[in-house]
C-alpha cells in the first residue's frame, strides 16, 4: 500500500508551522508547491525522483514563471525530499540532487525624500480613518517595518517615553525600532480620537484596527499605501515593502550605517540589507548623468 498524499501533506504542514516556525505566508506557499508537485506525480509521493523533479520545474519556467517563484519552488522541493526521506517515506533524498535557482537580485523601487514627505503629508481631518491610515503610514515609513510586523503590534508594543515599538519579527525575534515625533503625533491622534471610536468587544489590544473593530489585516495596509502613493507625482506604485525599502534608502542616504540598518529591519544577513547601498549609489550615478556637463 502507498503512502497516503493527505497524510503527507498534512505532517509536511505540521513540521513547517511547529518545528520550523515559518511564517503563515510561507507555510501556504510551500504548500500550494508540494501540491502543484504531488498533482504532476498523480499523488505518487515515493515516485520523487530526480526526473520527475527536473520535470515539474521544467513545466514550470515553461508555463512562464518568474525566476523567483522557480527559486522558491526549487527550495520547496527540496525541503520536501528532504523531510520525506527522514520519515521513509522515499528511499533517497533526490533533491539533493537539484541545483539552486537564484532569483535575480532587482533593485527595489523606492520614493525620493520629496515624494516620502508628501505622501505622509497630513489630512486636515479628524476622521478615524484619516487618522489611522495617517498613523500607520508614518510607522511604517518611520520604522521600516514589515507589513505583517505593523498588523501584529499591540497599544502596549507602543513605548511613548523613549519613542520606541517592540516588534516581533521574523523567527519569532523580537526586536525595538526607533520611531520620531512625527509618527509619535500621529499614533497619539489615532490613539486618542480614532481608535477608541471604532473600538468593539472583540478588538482586543490591537494598535490599528479594520473598520468593524477588528485588528486590521495586510490587505487593508496595502490598500491605504497603493491608495495614498497614487496621489502623489510621479511617485512609483508599491506596497507597504516600498516604503520600507524607502526608509532603509533613506537612513543610508543620510549616513546611517549598514550594521544599524541591518538592526532596524530585523535582517537575518547583513547581505539582505546591503542592496540599499547598491539603491543609494545608482541613485547617485543617476543625479549625476543628469546634471554633470561631461557626464
Amino acid at each position: 500500500m502507498g503512502v497516503d498524499r493527505e497524510e503527507v501533506v498534512r505532517e509536511f504542514e505540521r513540521y513547517l508551522r511547529l518545528e520550523r516556525d515559518l511564517s503563515p505566508h510561507t507555510v501556504r506557499a510551500y504548500l500550494t508547491d508540494v501540491n502543484s508537485l504531488l498533482d504532476h506525480t498523480g499523488g505518487d509521493v515515493e515516485g520523487l525522483d530526480i526526473g520527475v523533479l527536473r520535470e515539474w520545474l521544467a513545466g514550470q519556467h515553461a508555463a512562464g514563471k518568474a525566476r523567483a517563484t522557480l527559486a522558491r519552488r526549487t527550495a520547496c522541493a527540496r525541503t520536501f525530499t528532504a523531510y520525506c526521506h527522514r520519515r521513509g517515506w522515499l528511499q533517497t533524498d533526490s533533491g539533493l540532487l537539484l541545483g539552486s535557482a537564484k532569483s535575480p537580485r532587482t533593485l527595489p523601487s523606492v520614493l525620493d525624500q520629496r515624494q516620502a514627505e508628501a505622501v505622509l503629508e497630513a489630512p486636515a481631518t479628524g476622521d478615524p480613518k484619516e487618522l489611522r491610515d495617517q498613523a500607520l503610514l508614518e510607522l511604517l515609513y518611520a520604522t521600516g517595518v514589515r507589513v505583517s510586523e505593523l498588523c501584529a503590534l499591540d497599544v502596549d508594543d507602543v513605548d511613548r517615553e523613549r519613542n520606541i515599538i517592540r516588534v516581533l519579527g521574523k523567527g519569532r525575534k523580537e526586536r525595538s525600532v526607533p520611531f520620531g515625533v512625527p509618527a509619535l503625533r500621529a499614533l497619539d491622534r489615532w490613539c486618542i480620537h480614532g481608535r477608541p471610536l471604532w473600538m468593539r468587544a472583540g478588538s482586543g489590544p490591537a494598535l490599528f484596527l479594520g473598520v468593524r473593530g477588528g485588528r486590521i489585516d495586510a490587505g487593508t495596509v496595502r490598500r491605504v499605501v497603493h491608495a495614498r502613493l497614487a496621489q502623489v507625482e510621479g511617485a512609483p506604485d508599491m506596497g507597504p515593502h516600498g516604503l520600507r525599502h524607502s526608509a532603509a534608502t533613506h537612513l543610508l542616504e543620510g549616513g546611517a550605517d549598514l550594521r544599524s540598518v541591518q538592526e532596524l529591519l530585523g535582517h537575518a544577513s547583513l547581505n539582505t540589507t546591503q542592496i540599499y547601498t547598491r539603491v543609494s549609489i545608482e541613485r547617485l550615478r543617476a543625479a549625476y548623468r543628469q546634471a554633470h556637463p561631461r557626464a
